[in-house]
């Protein structure tokens, strides 16, 4: 009906620049000529392009994982099938300068199960995270969406959750009804093939690469405060780039934990998981009356390696919220 509906306005609209081009017949009205026989024109084009027929619009891969309904486990299989074998001697790197670092693939496993025992799933939970804007934090996104779709982004530079409050009620609403929300988030660091933290190799550079950059640059500029040297400006953050400002600022209380450490690219992201895990927590209480049944806070160190060894996660927060906010369950 709908199609009909659509020719039959097409025709008649044709028939109309028709009449209309008739009734013009002065010579010198040759550009309403023009302009008549254009439009007829661009009439015809349109309806060869038409469908016959109208047919149902594609769902999004959303839309398909969520009518997915495979076990669980399987899908942690089919997200984690073409992933890197495990290196024995690198997980000793990862473990000796980050104790307690866990696999992307037993991360997600891990909470995946938990969650699944309070009801989370594929149809009812919204992923939301709050990780850096690096490319190779979206590792960690990938995987958790294999498992829940497509995630709400409440990050920016380092991993702090700068959508604040606004994005938050935001995400909340969109949380289905009755439904859960997990939210990810955290800085991330770098370790290279050779053991280097704050380094890593990326696919298709040669250069091995400073991670987290924005980190690293407001480490170097709270380190210019604690040791001197820094130049003293009156110049006021641009706003071009304010959150780089935000997070040097946010550091800044840690300065002298970060000059105090034994290796300071490994205390960064510590630090400053600290600043992020505070405001989140601060965000989630002041928004907590947009929450549906309940939320799941995974806070902690996201590791990201080169193309040809596993992404880890250090989780320092796992906690299950009600509706009002309040810890139900440290997980």
């Amino acid at each position: 009906v709908l199609a009909t509906s659509v020719f039959k306005r097409q025709n008649l609209l044709t028939h109309k620049m028709i009449c209309l081009s008739r009734v013009i017949k002065h010579p010198s009205d040759t550009i309403y000529h023009r302009s008549s026989a254009l439009l007829i024109g661009s009439l015809k084009a349109a309806s060869a392009f038409a469908p016959s027929t109208f047919t149902s619009r594609t769902v999004t891969s959303l839309r398909n994982i969520l009518l997915d309904k495979k076990d669980v486990s399987e899908k942690v299989k089919d997200v984690f099938a073409n992933s890197p074998d495990s290196d024995a001697g690198f997980e000793k790197v990862v473990q000796s300068n980050f104790p307690g670092a866990l696999t992307n693939k037993d991360l997600v496993t891990k909470v995946v199960d938990i969650l699944a025992s309070k009801r989370f799933n594929a149809q009812n939970t919204l992923l939301a995270t709050s990780l850096c804007c690096d490319e190779l934090a979206r590792q960690l996104e990938d995987d958790f969406e294999g498992i829940y779709g497509n995630n709400f982004n409440l990050g920016g530079l380092s991993g702090f959750p700068f959508a604040g409050t606004t994005g938050f009620n935001a995400m909340a609403a969109h949380i289905p009804d009755d439904g859960y929300c997990l939210i990810v988030y955290g800085p991330h660091v770098g370790v290279a093939a050779d053991g280097t933290v704050g380094k890593v190799e990326r696919s298709g550079i040669k250069l091995i690469d400073t991670c987290c950059g924005s980190a690293i640059a407001a480490s170097d500029y709270v380190r210019g405060i604690t040791d001197g040297g820094a130049q003293i400006t009156t110049k006021i953050q641009e706003f071009t780039d304010f959150q780089q400002g935000a997070v040097q600022e946010l550091i800044l209380p840690h300065g002298k934990r970060l000059s105090d450490a034994e290796n300071r690219m490994v205390e960064l992201p510590y630090a400053l998981f600290d600043s992020q895990d505070m405001l989140m927590l601060r965000i989630v209480k002041k928004g907590s009356t947009g929450i549906k049944r309940g939320v799941a806070l995974l806070g902690g160190v996201q590791i990201n390696t080169g193309p040809d060894t596993l992404d880890y996660f250090v989780p320092l927060r796992f906690d299950y919220k009600n509706y009002r906010g309040e810890i139900v369950e440290d997980m």
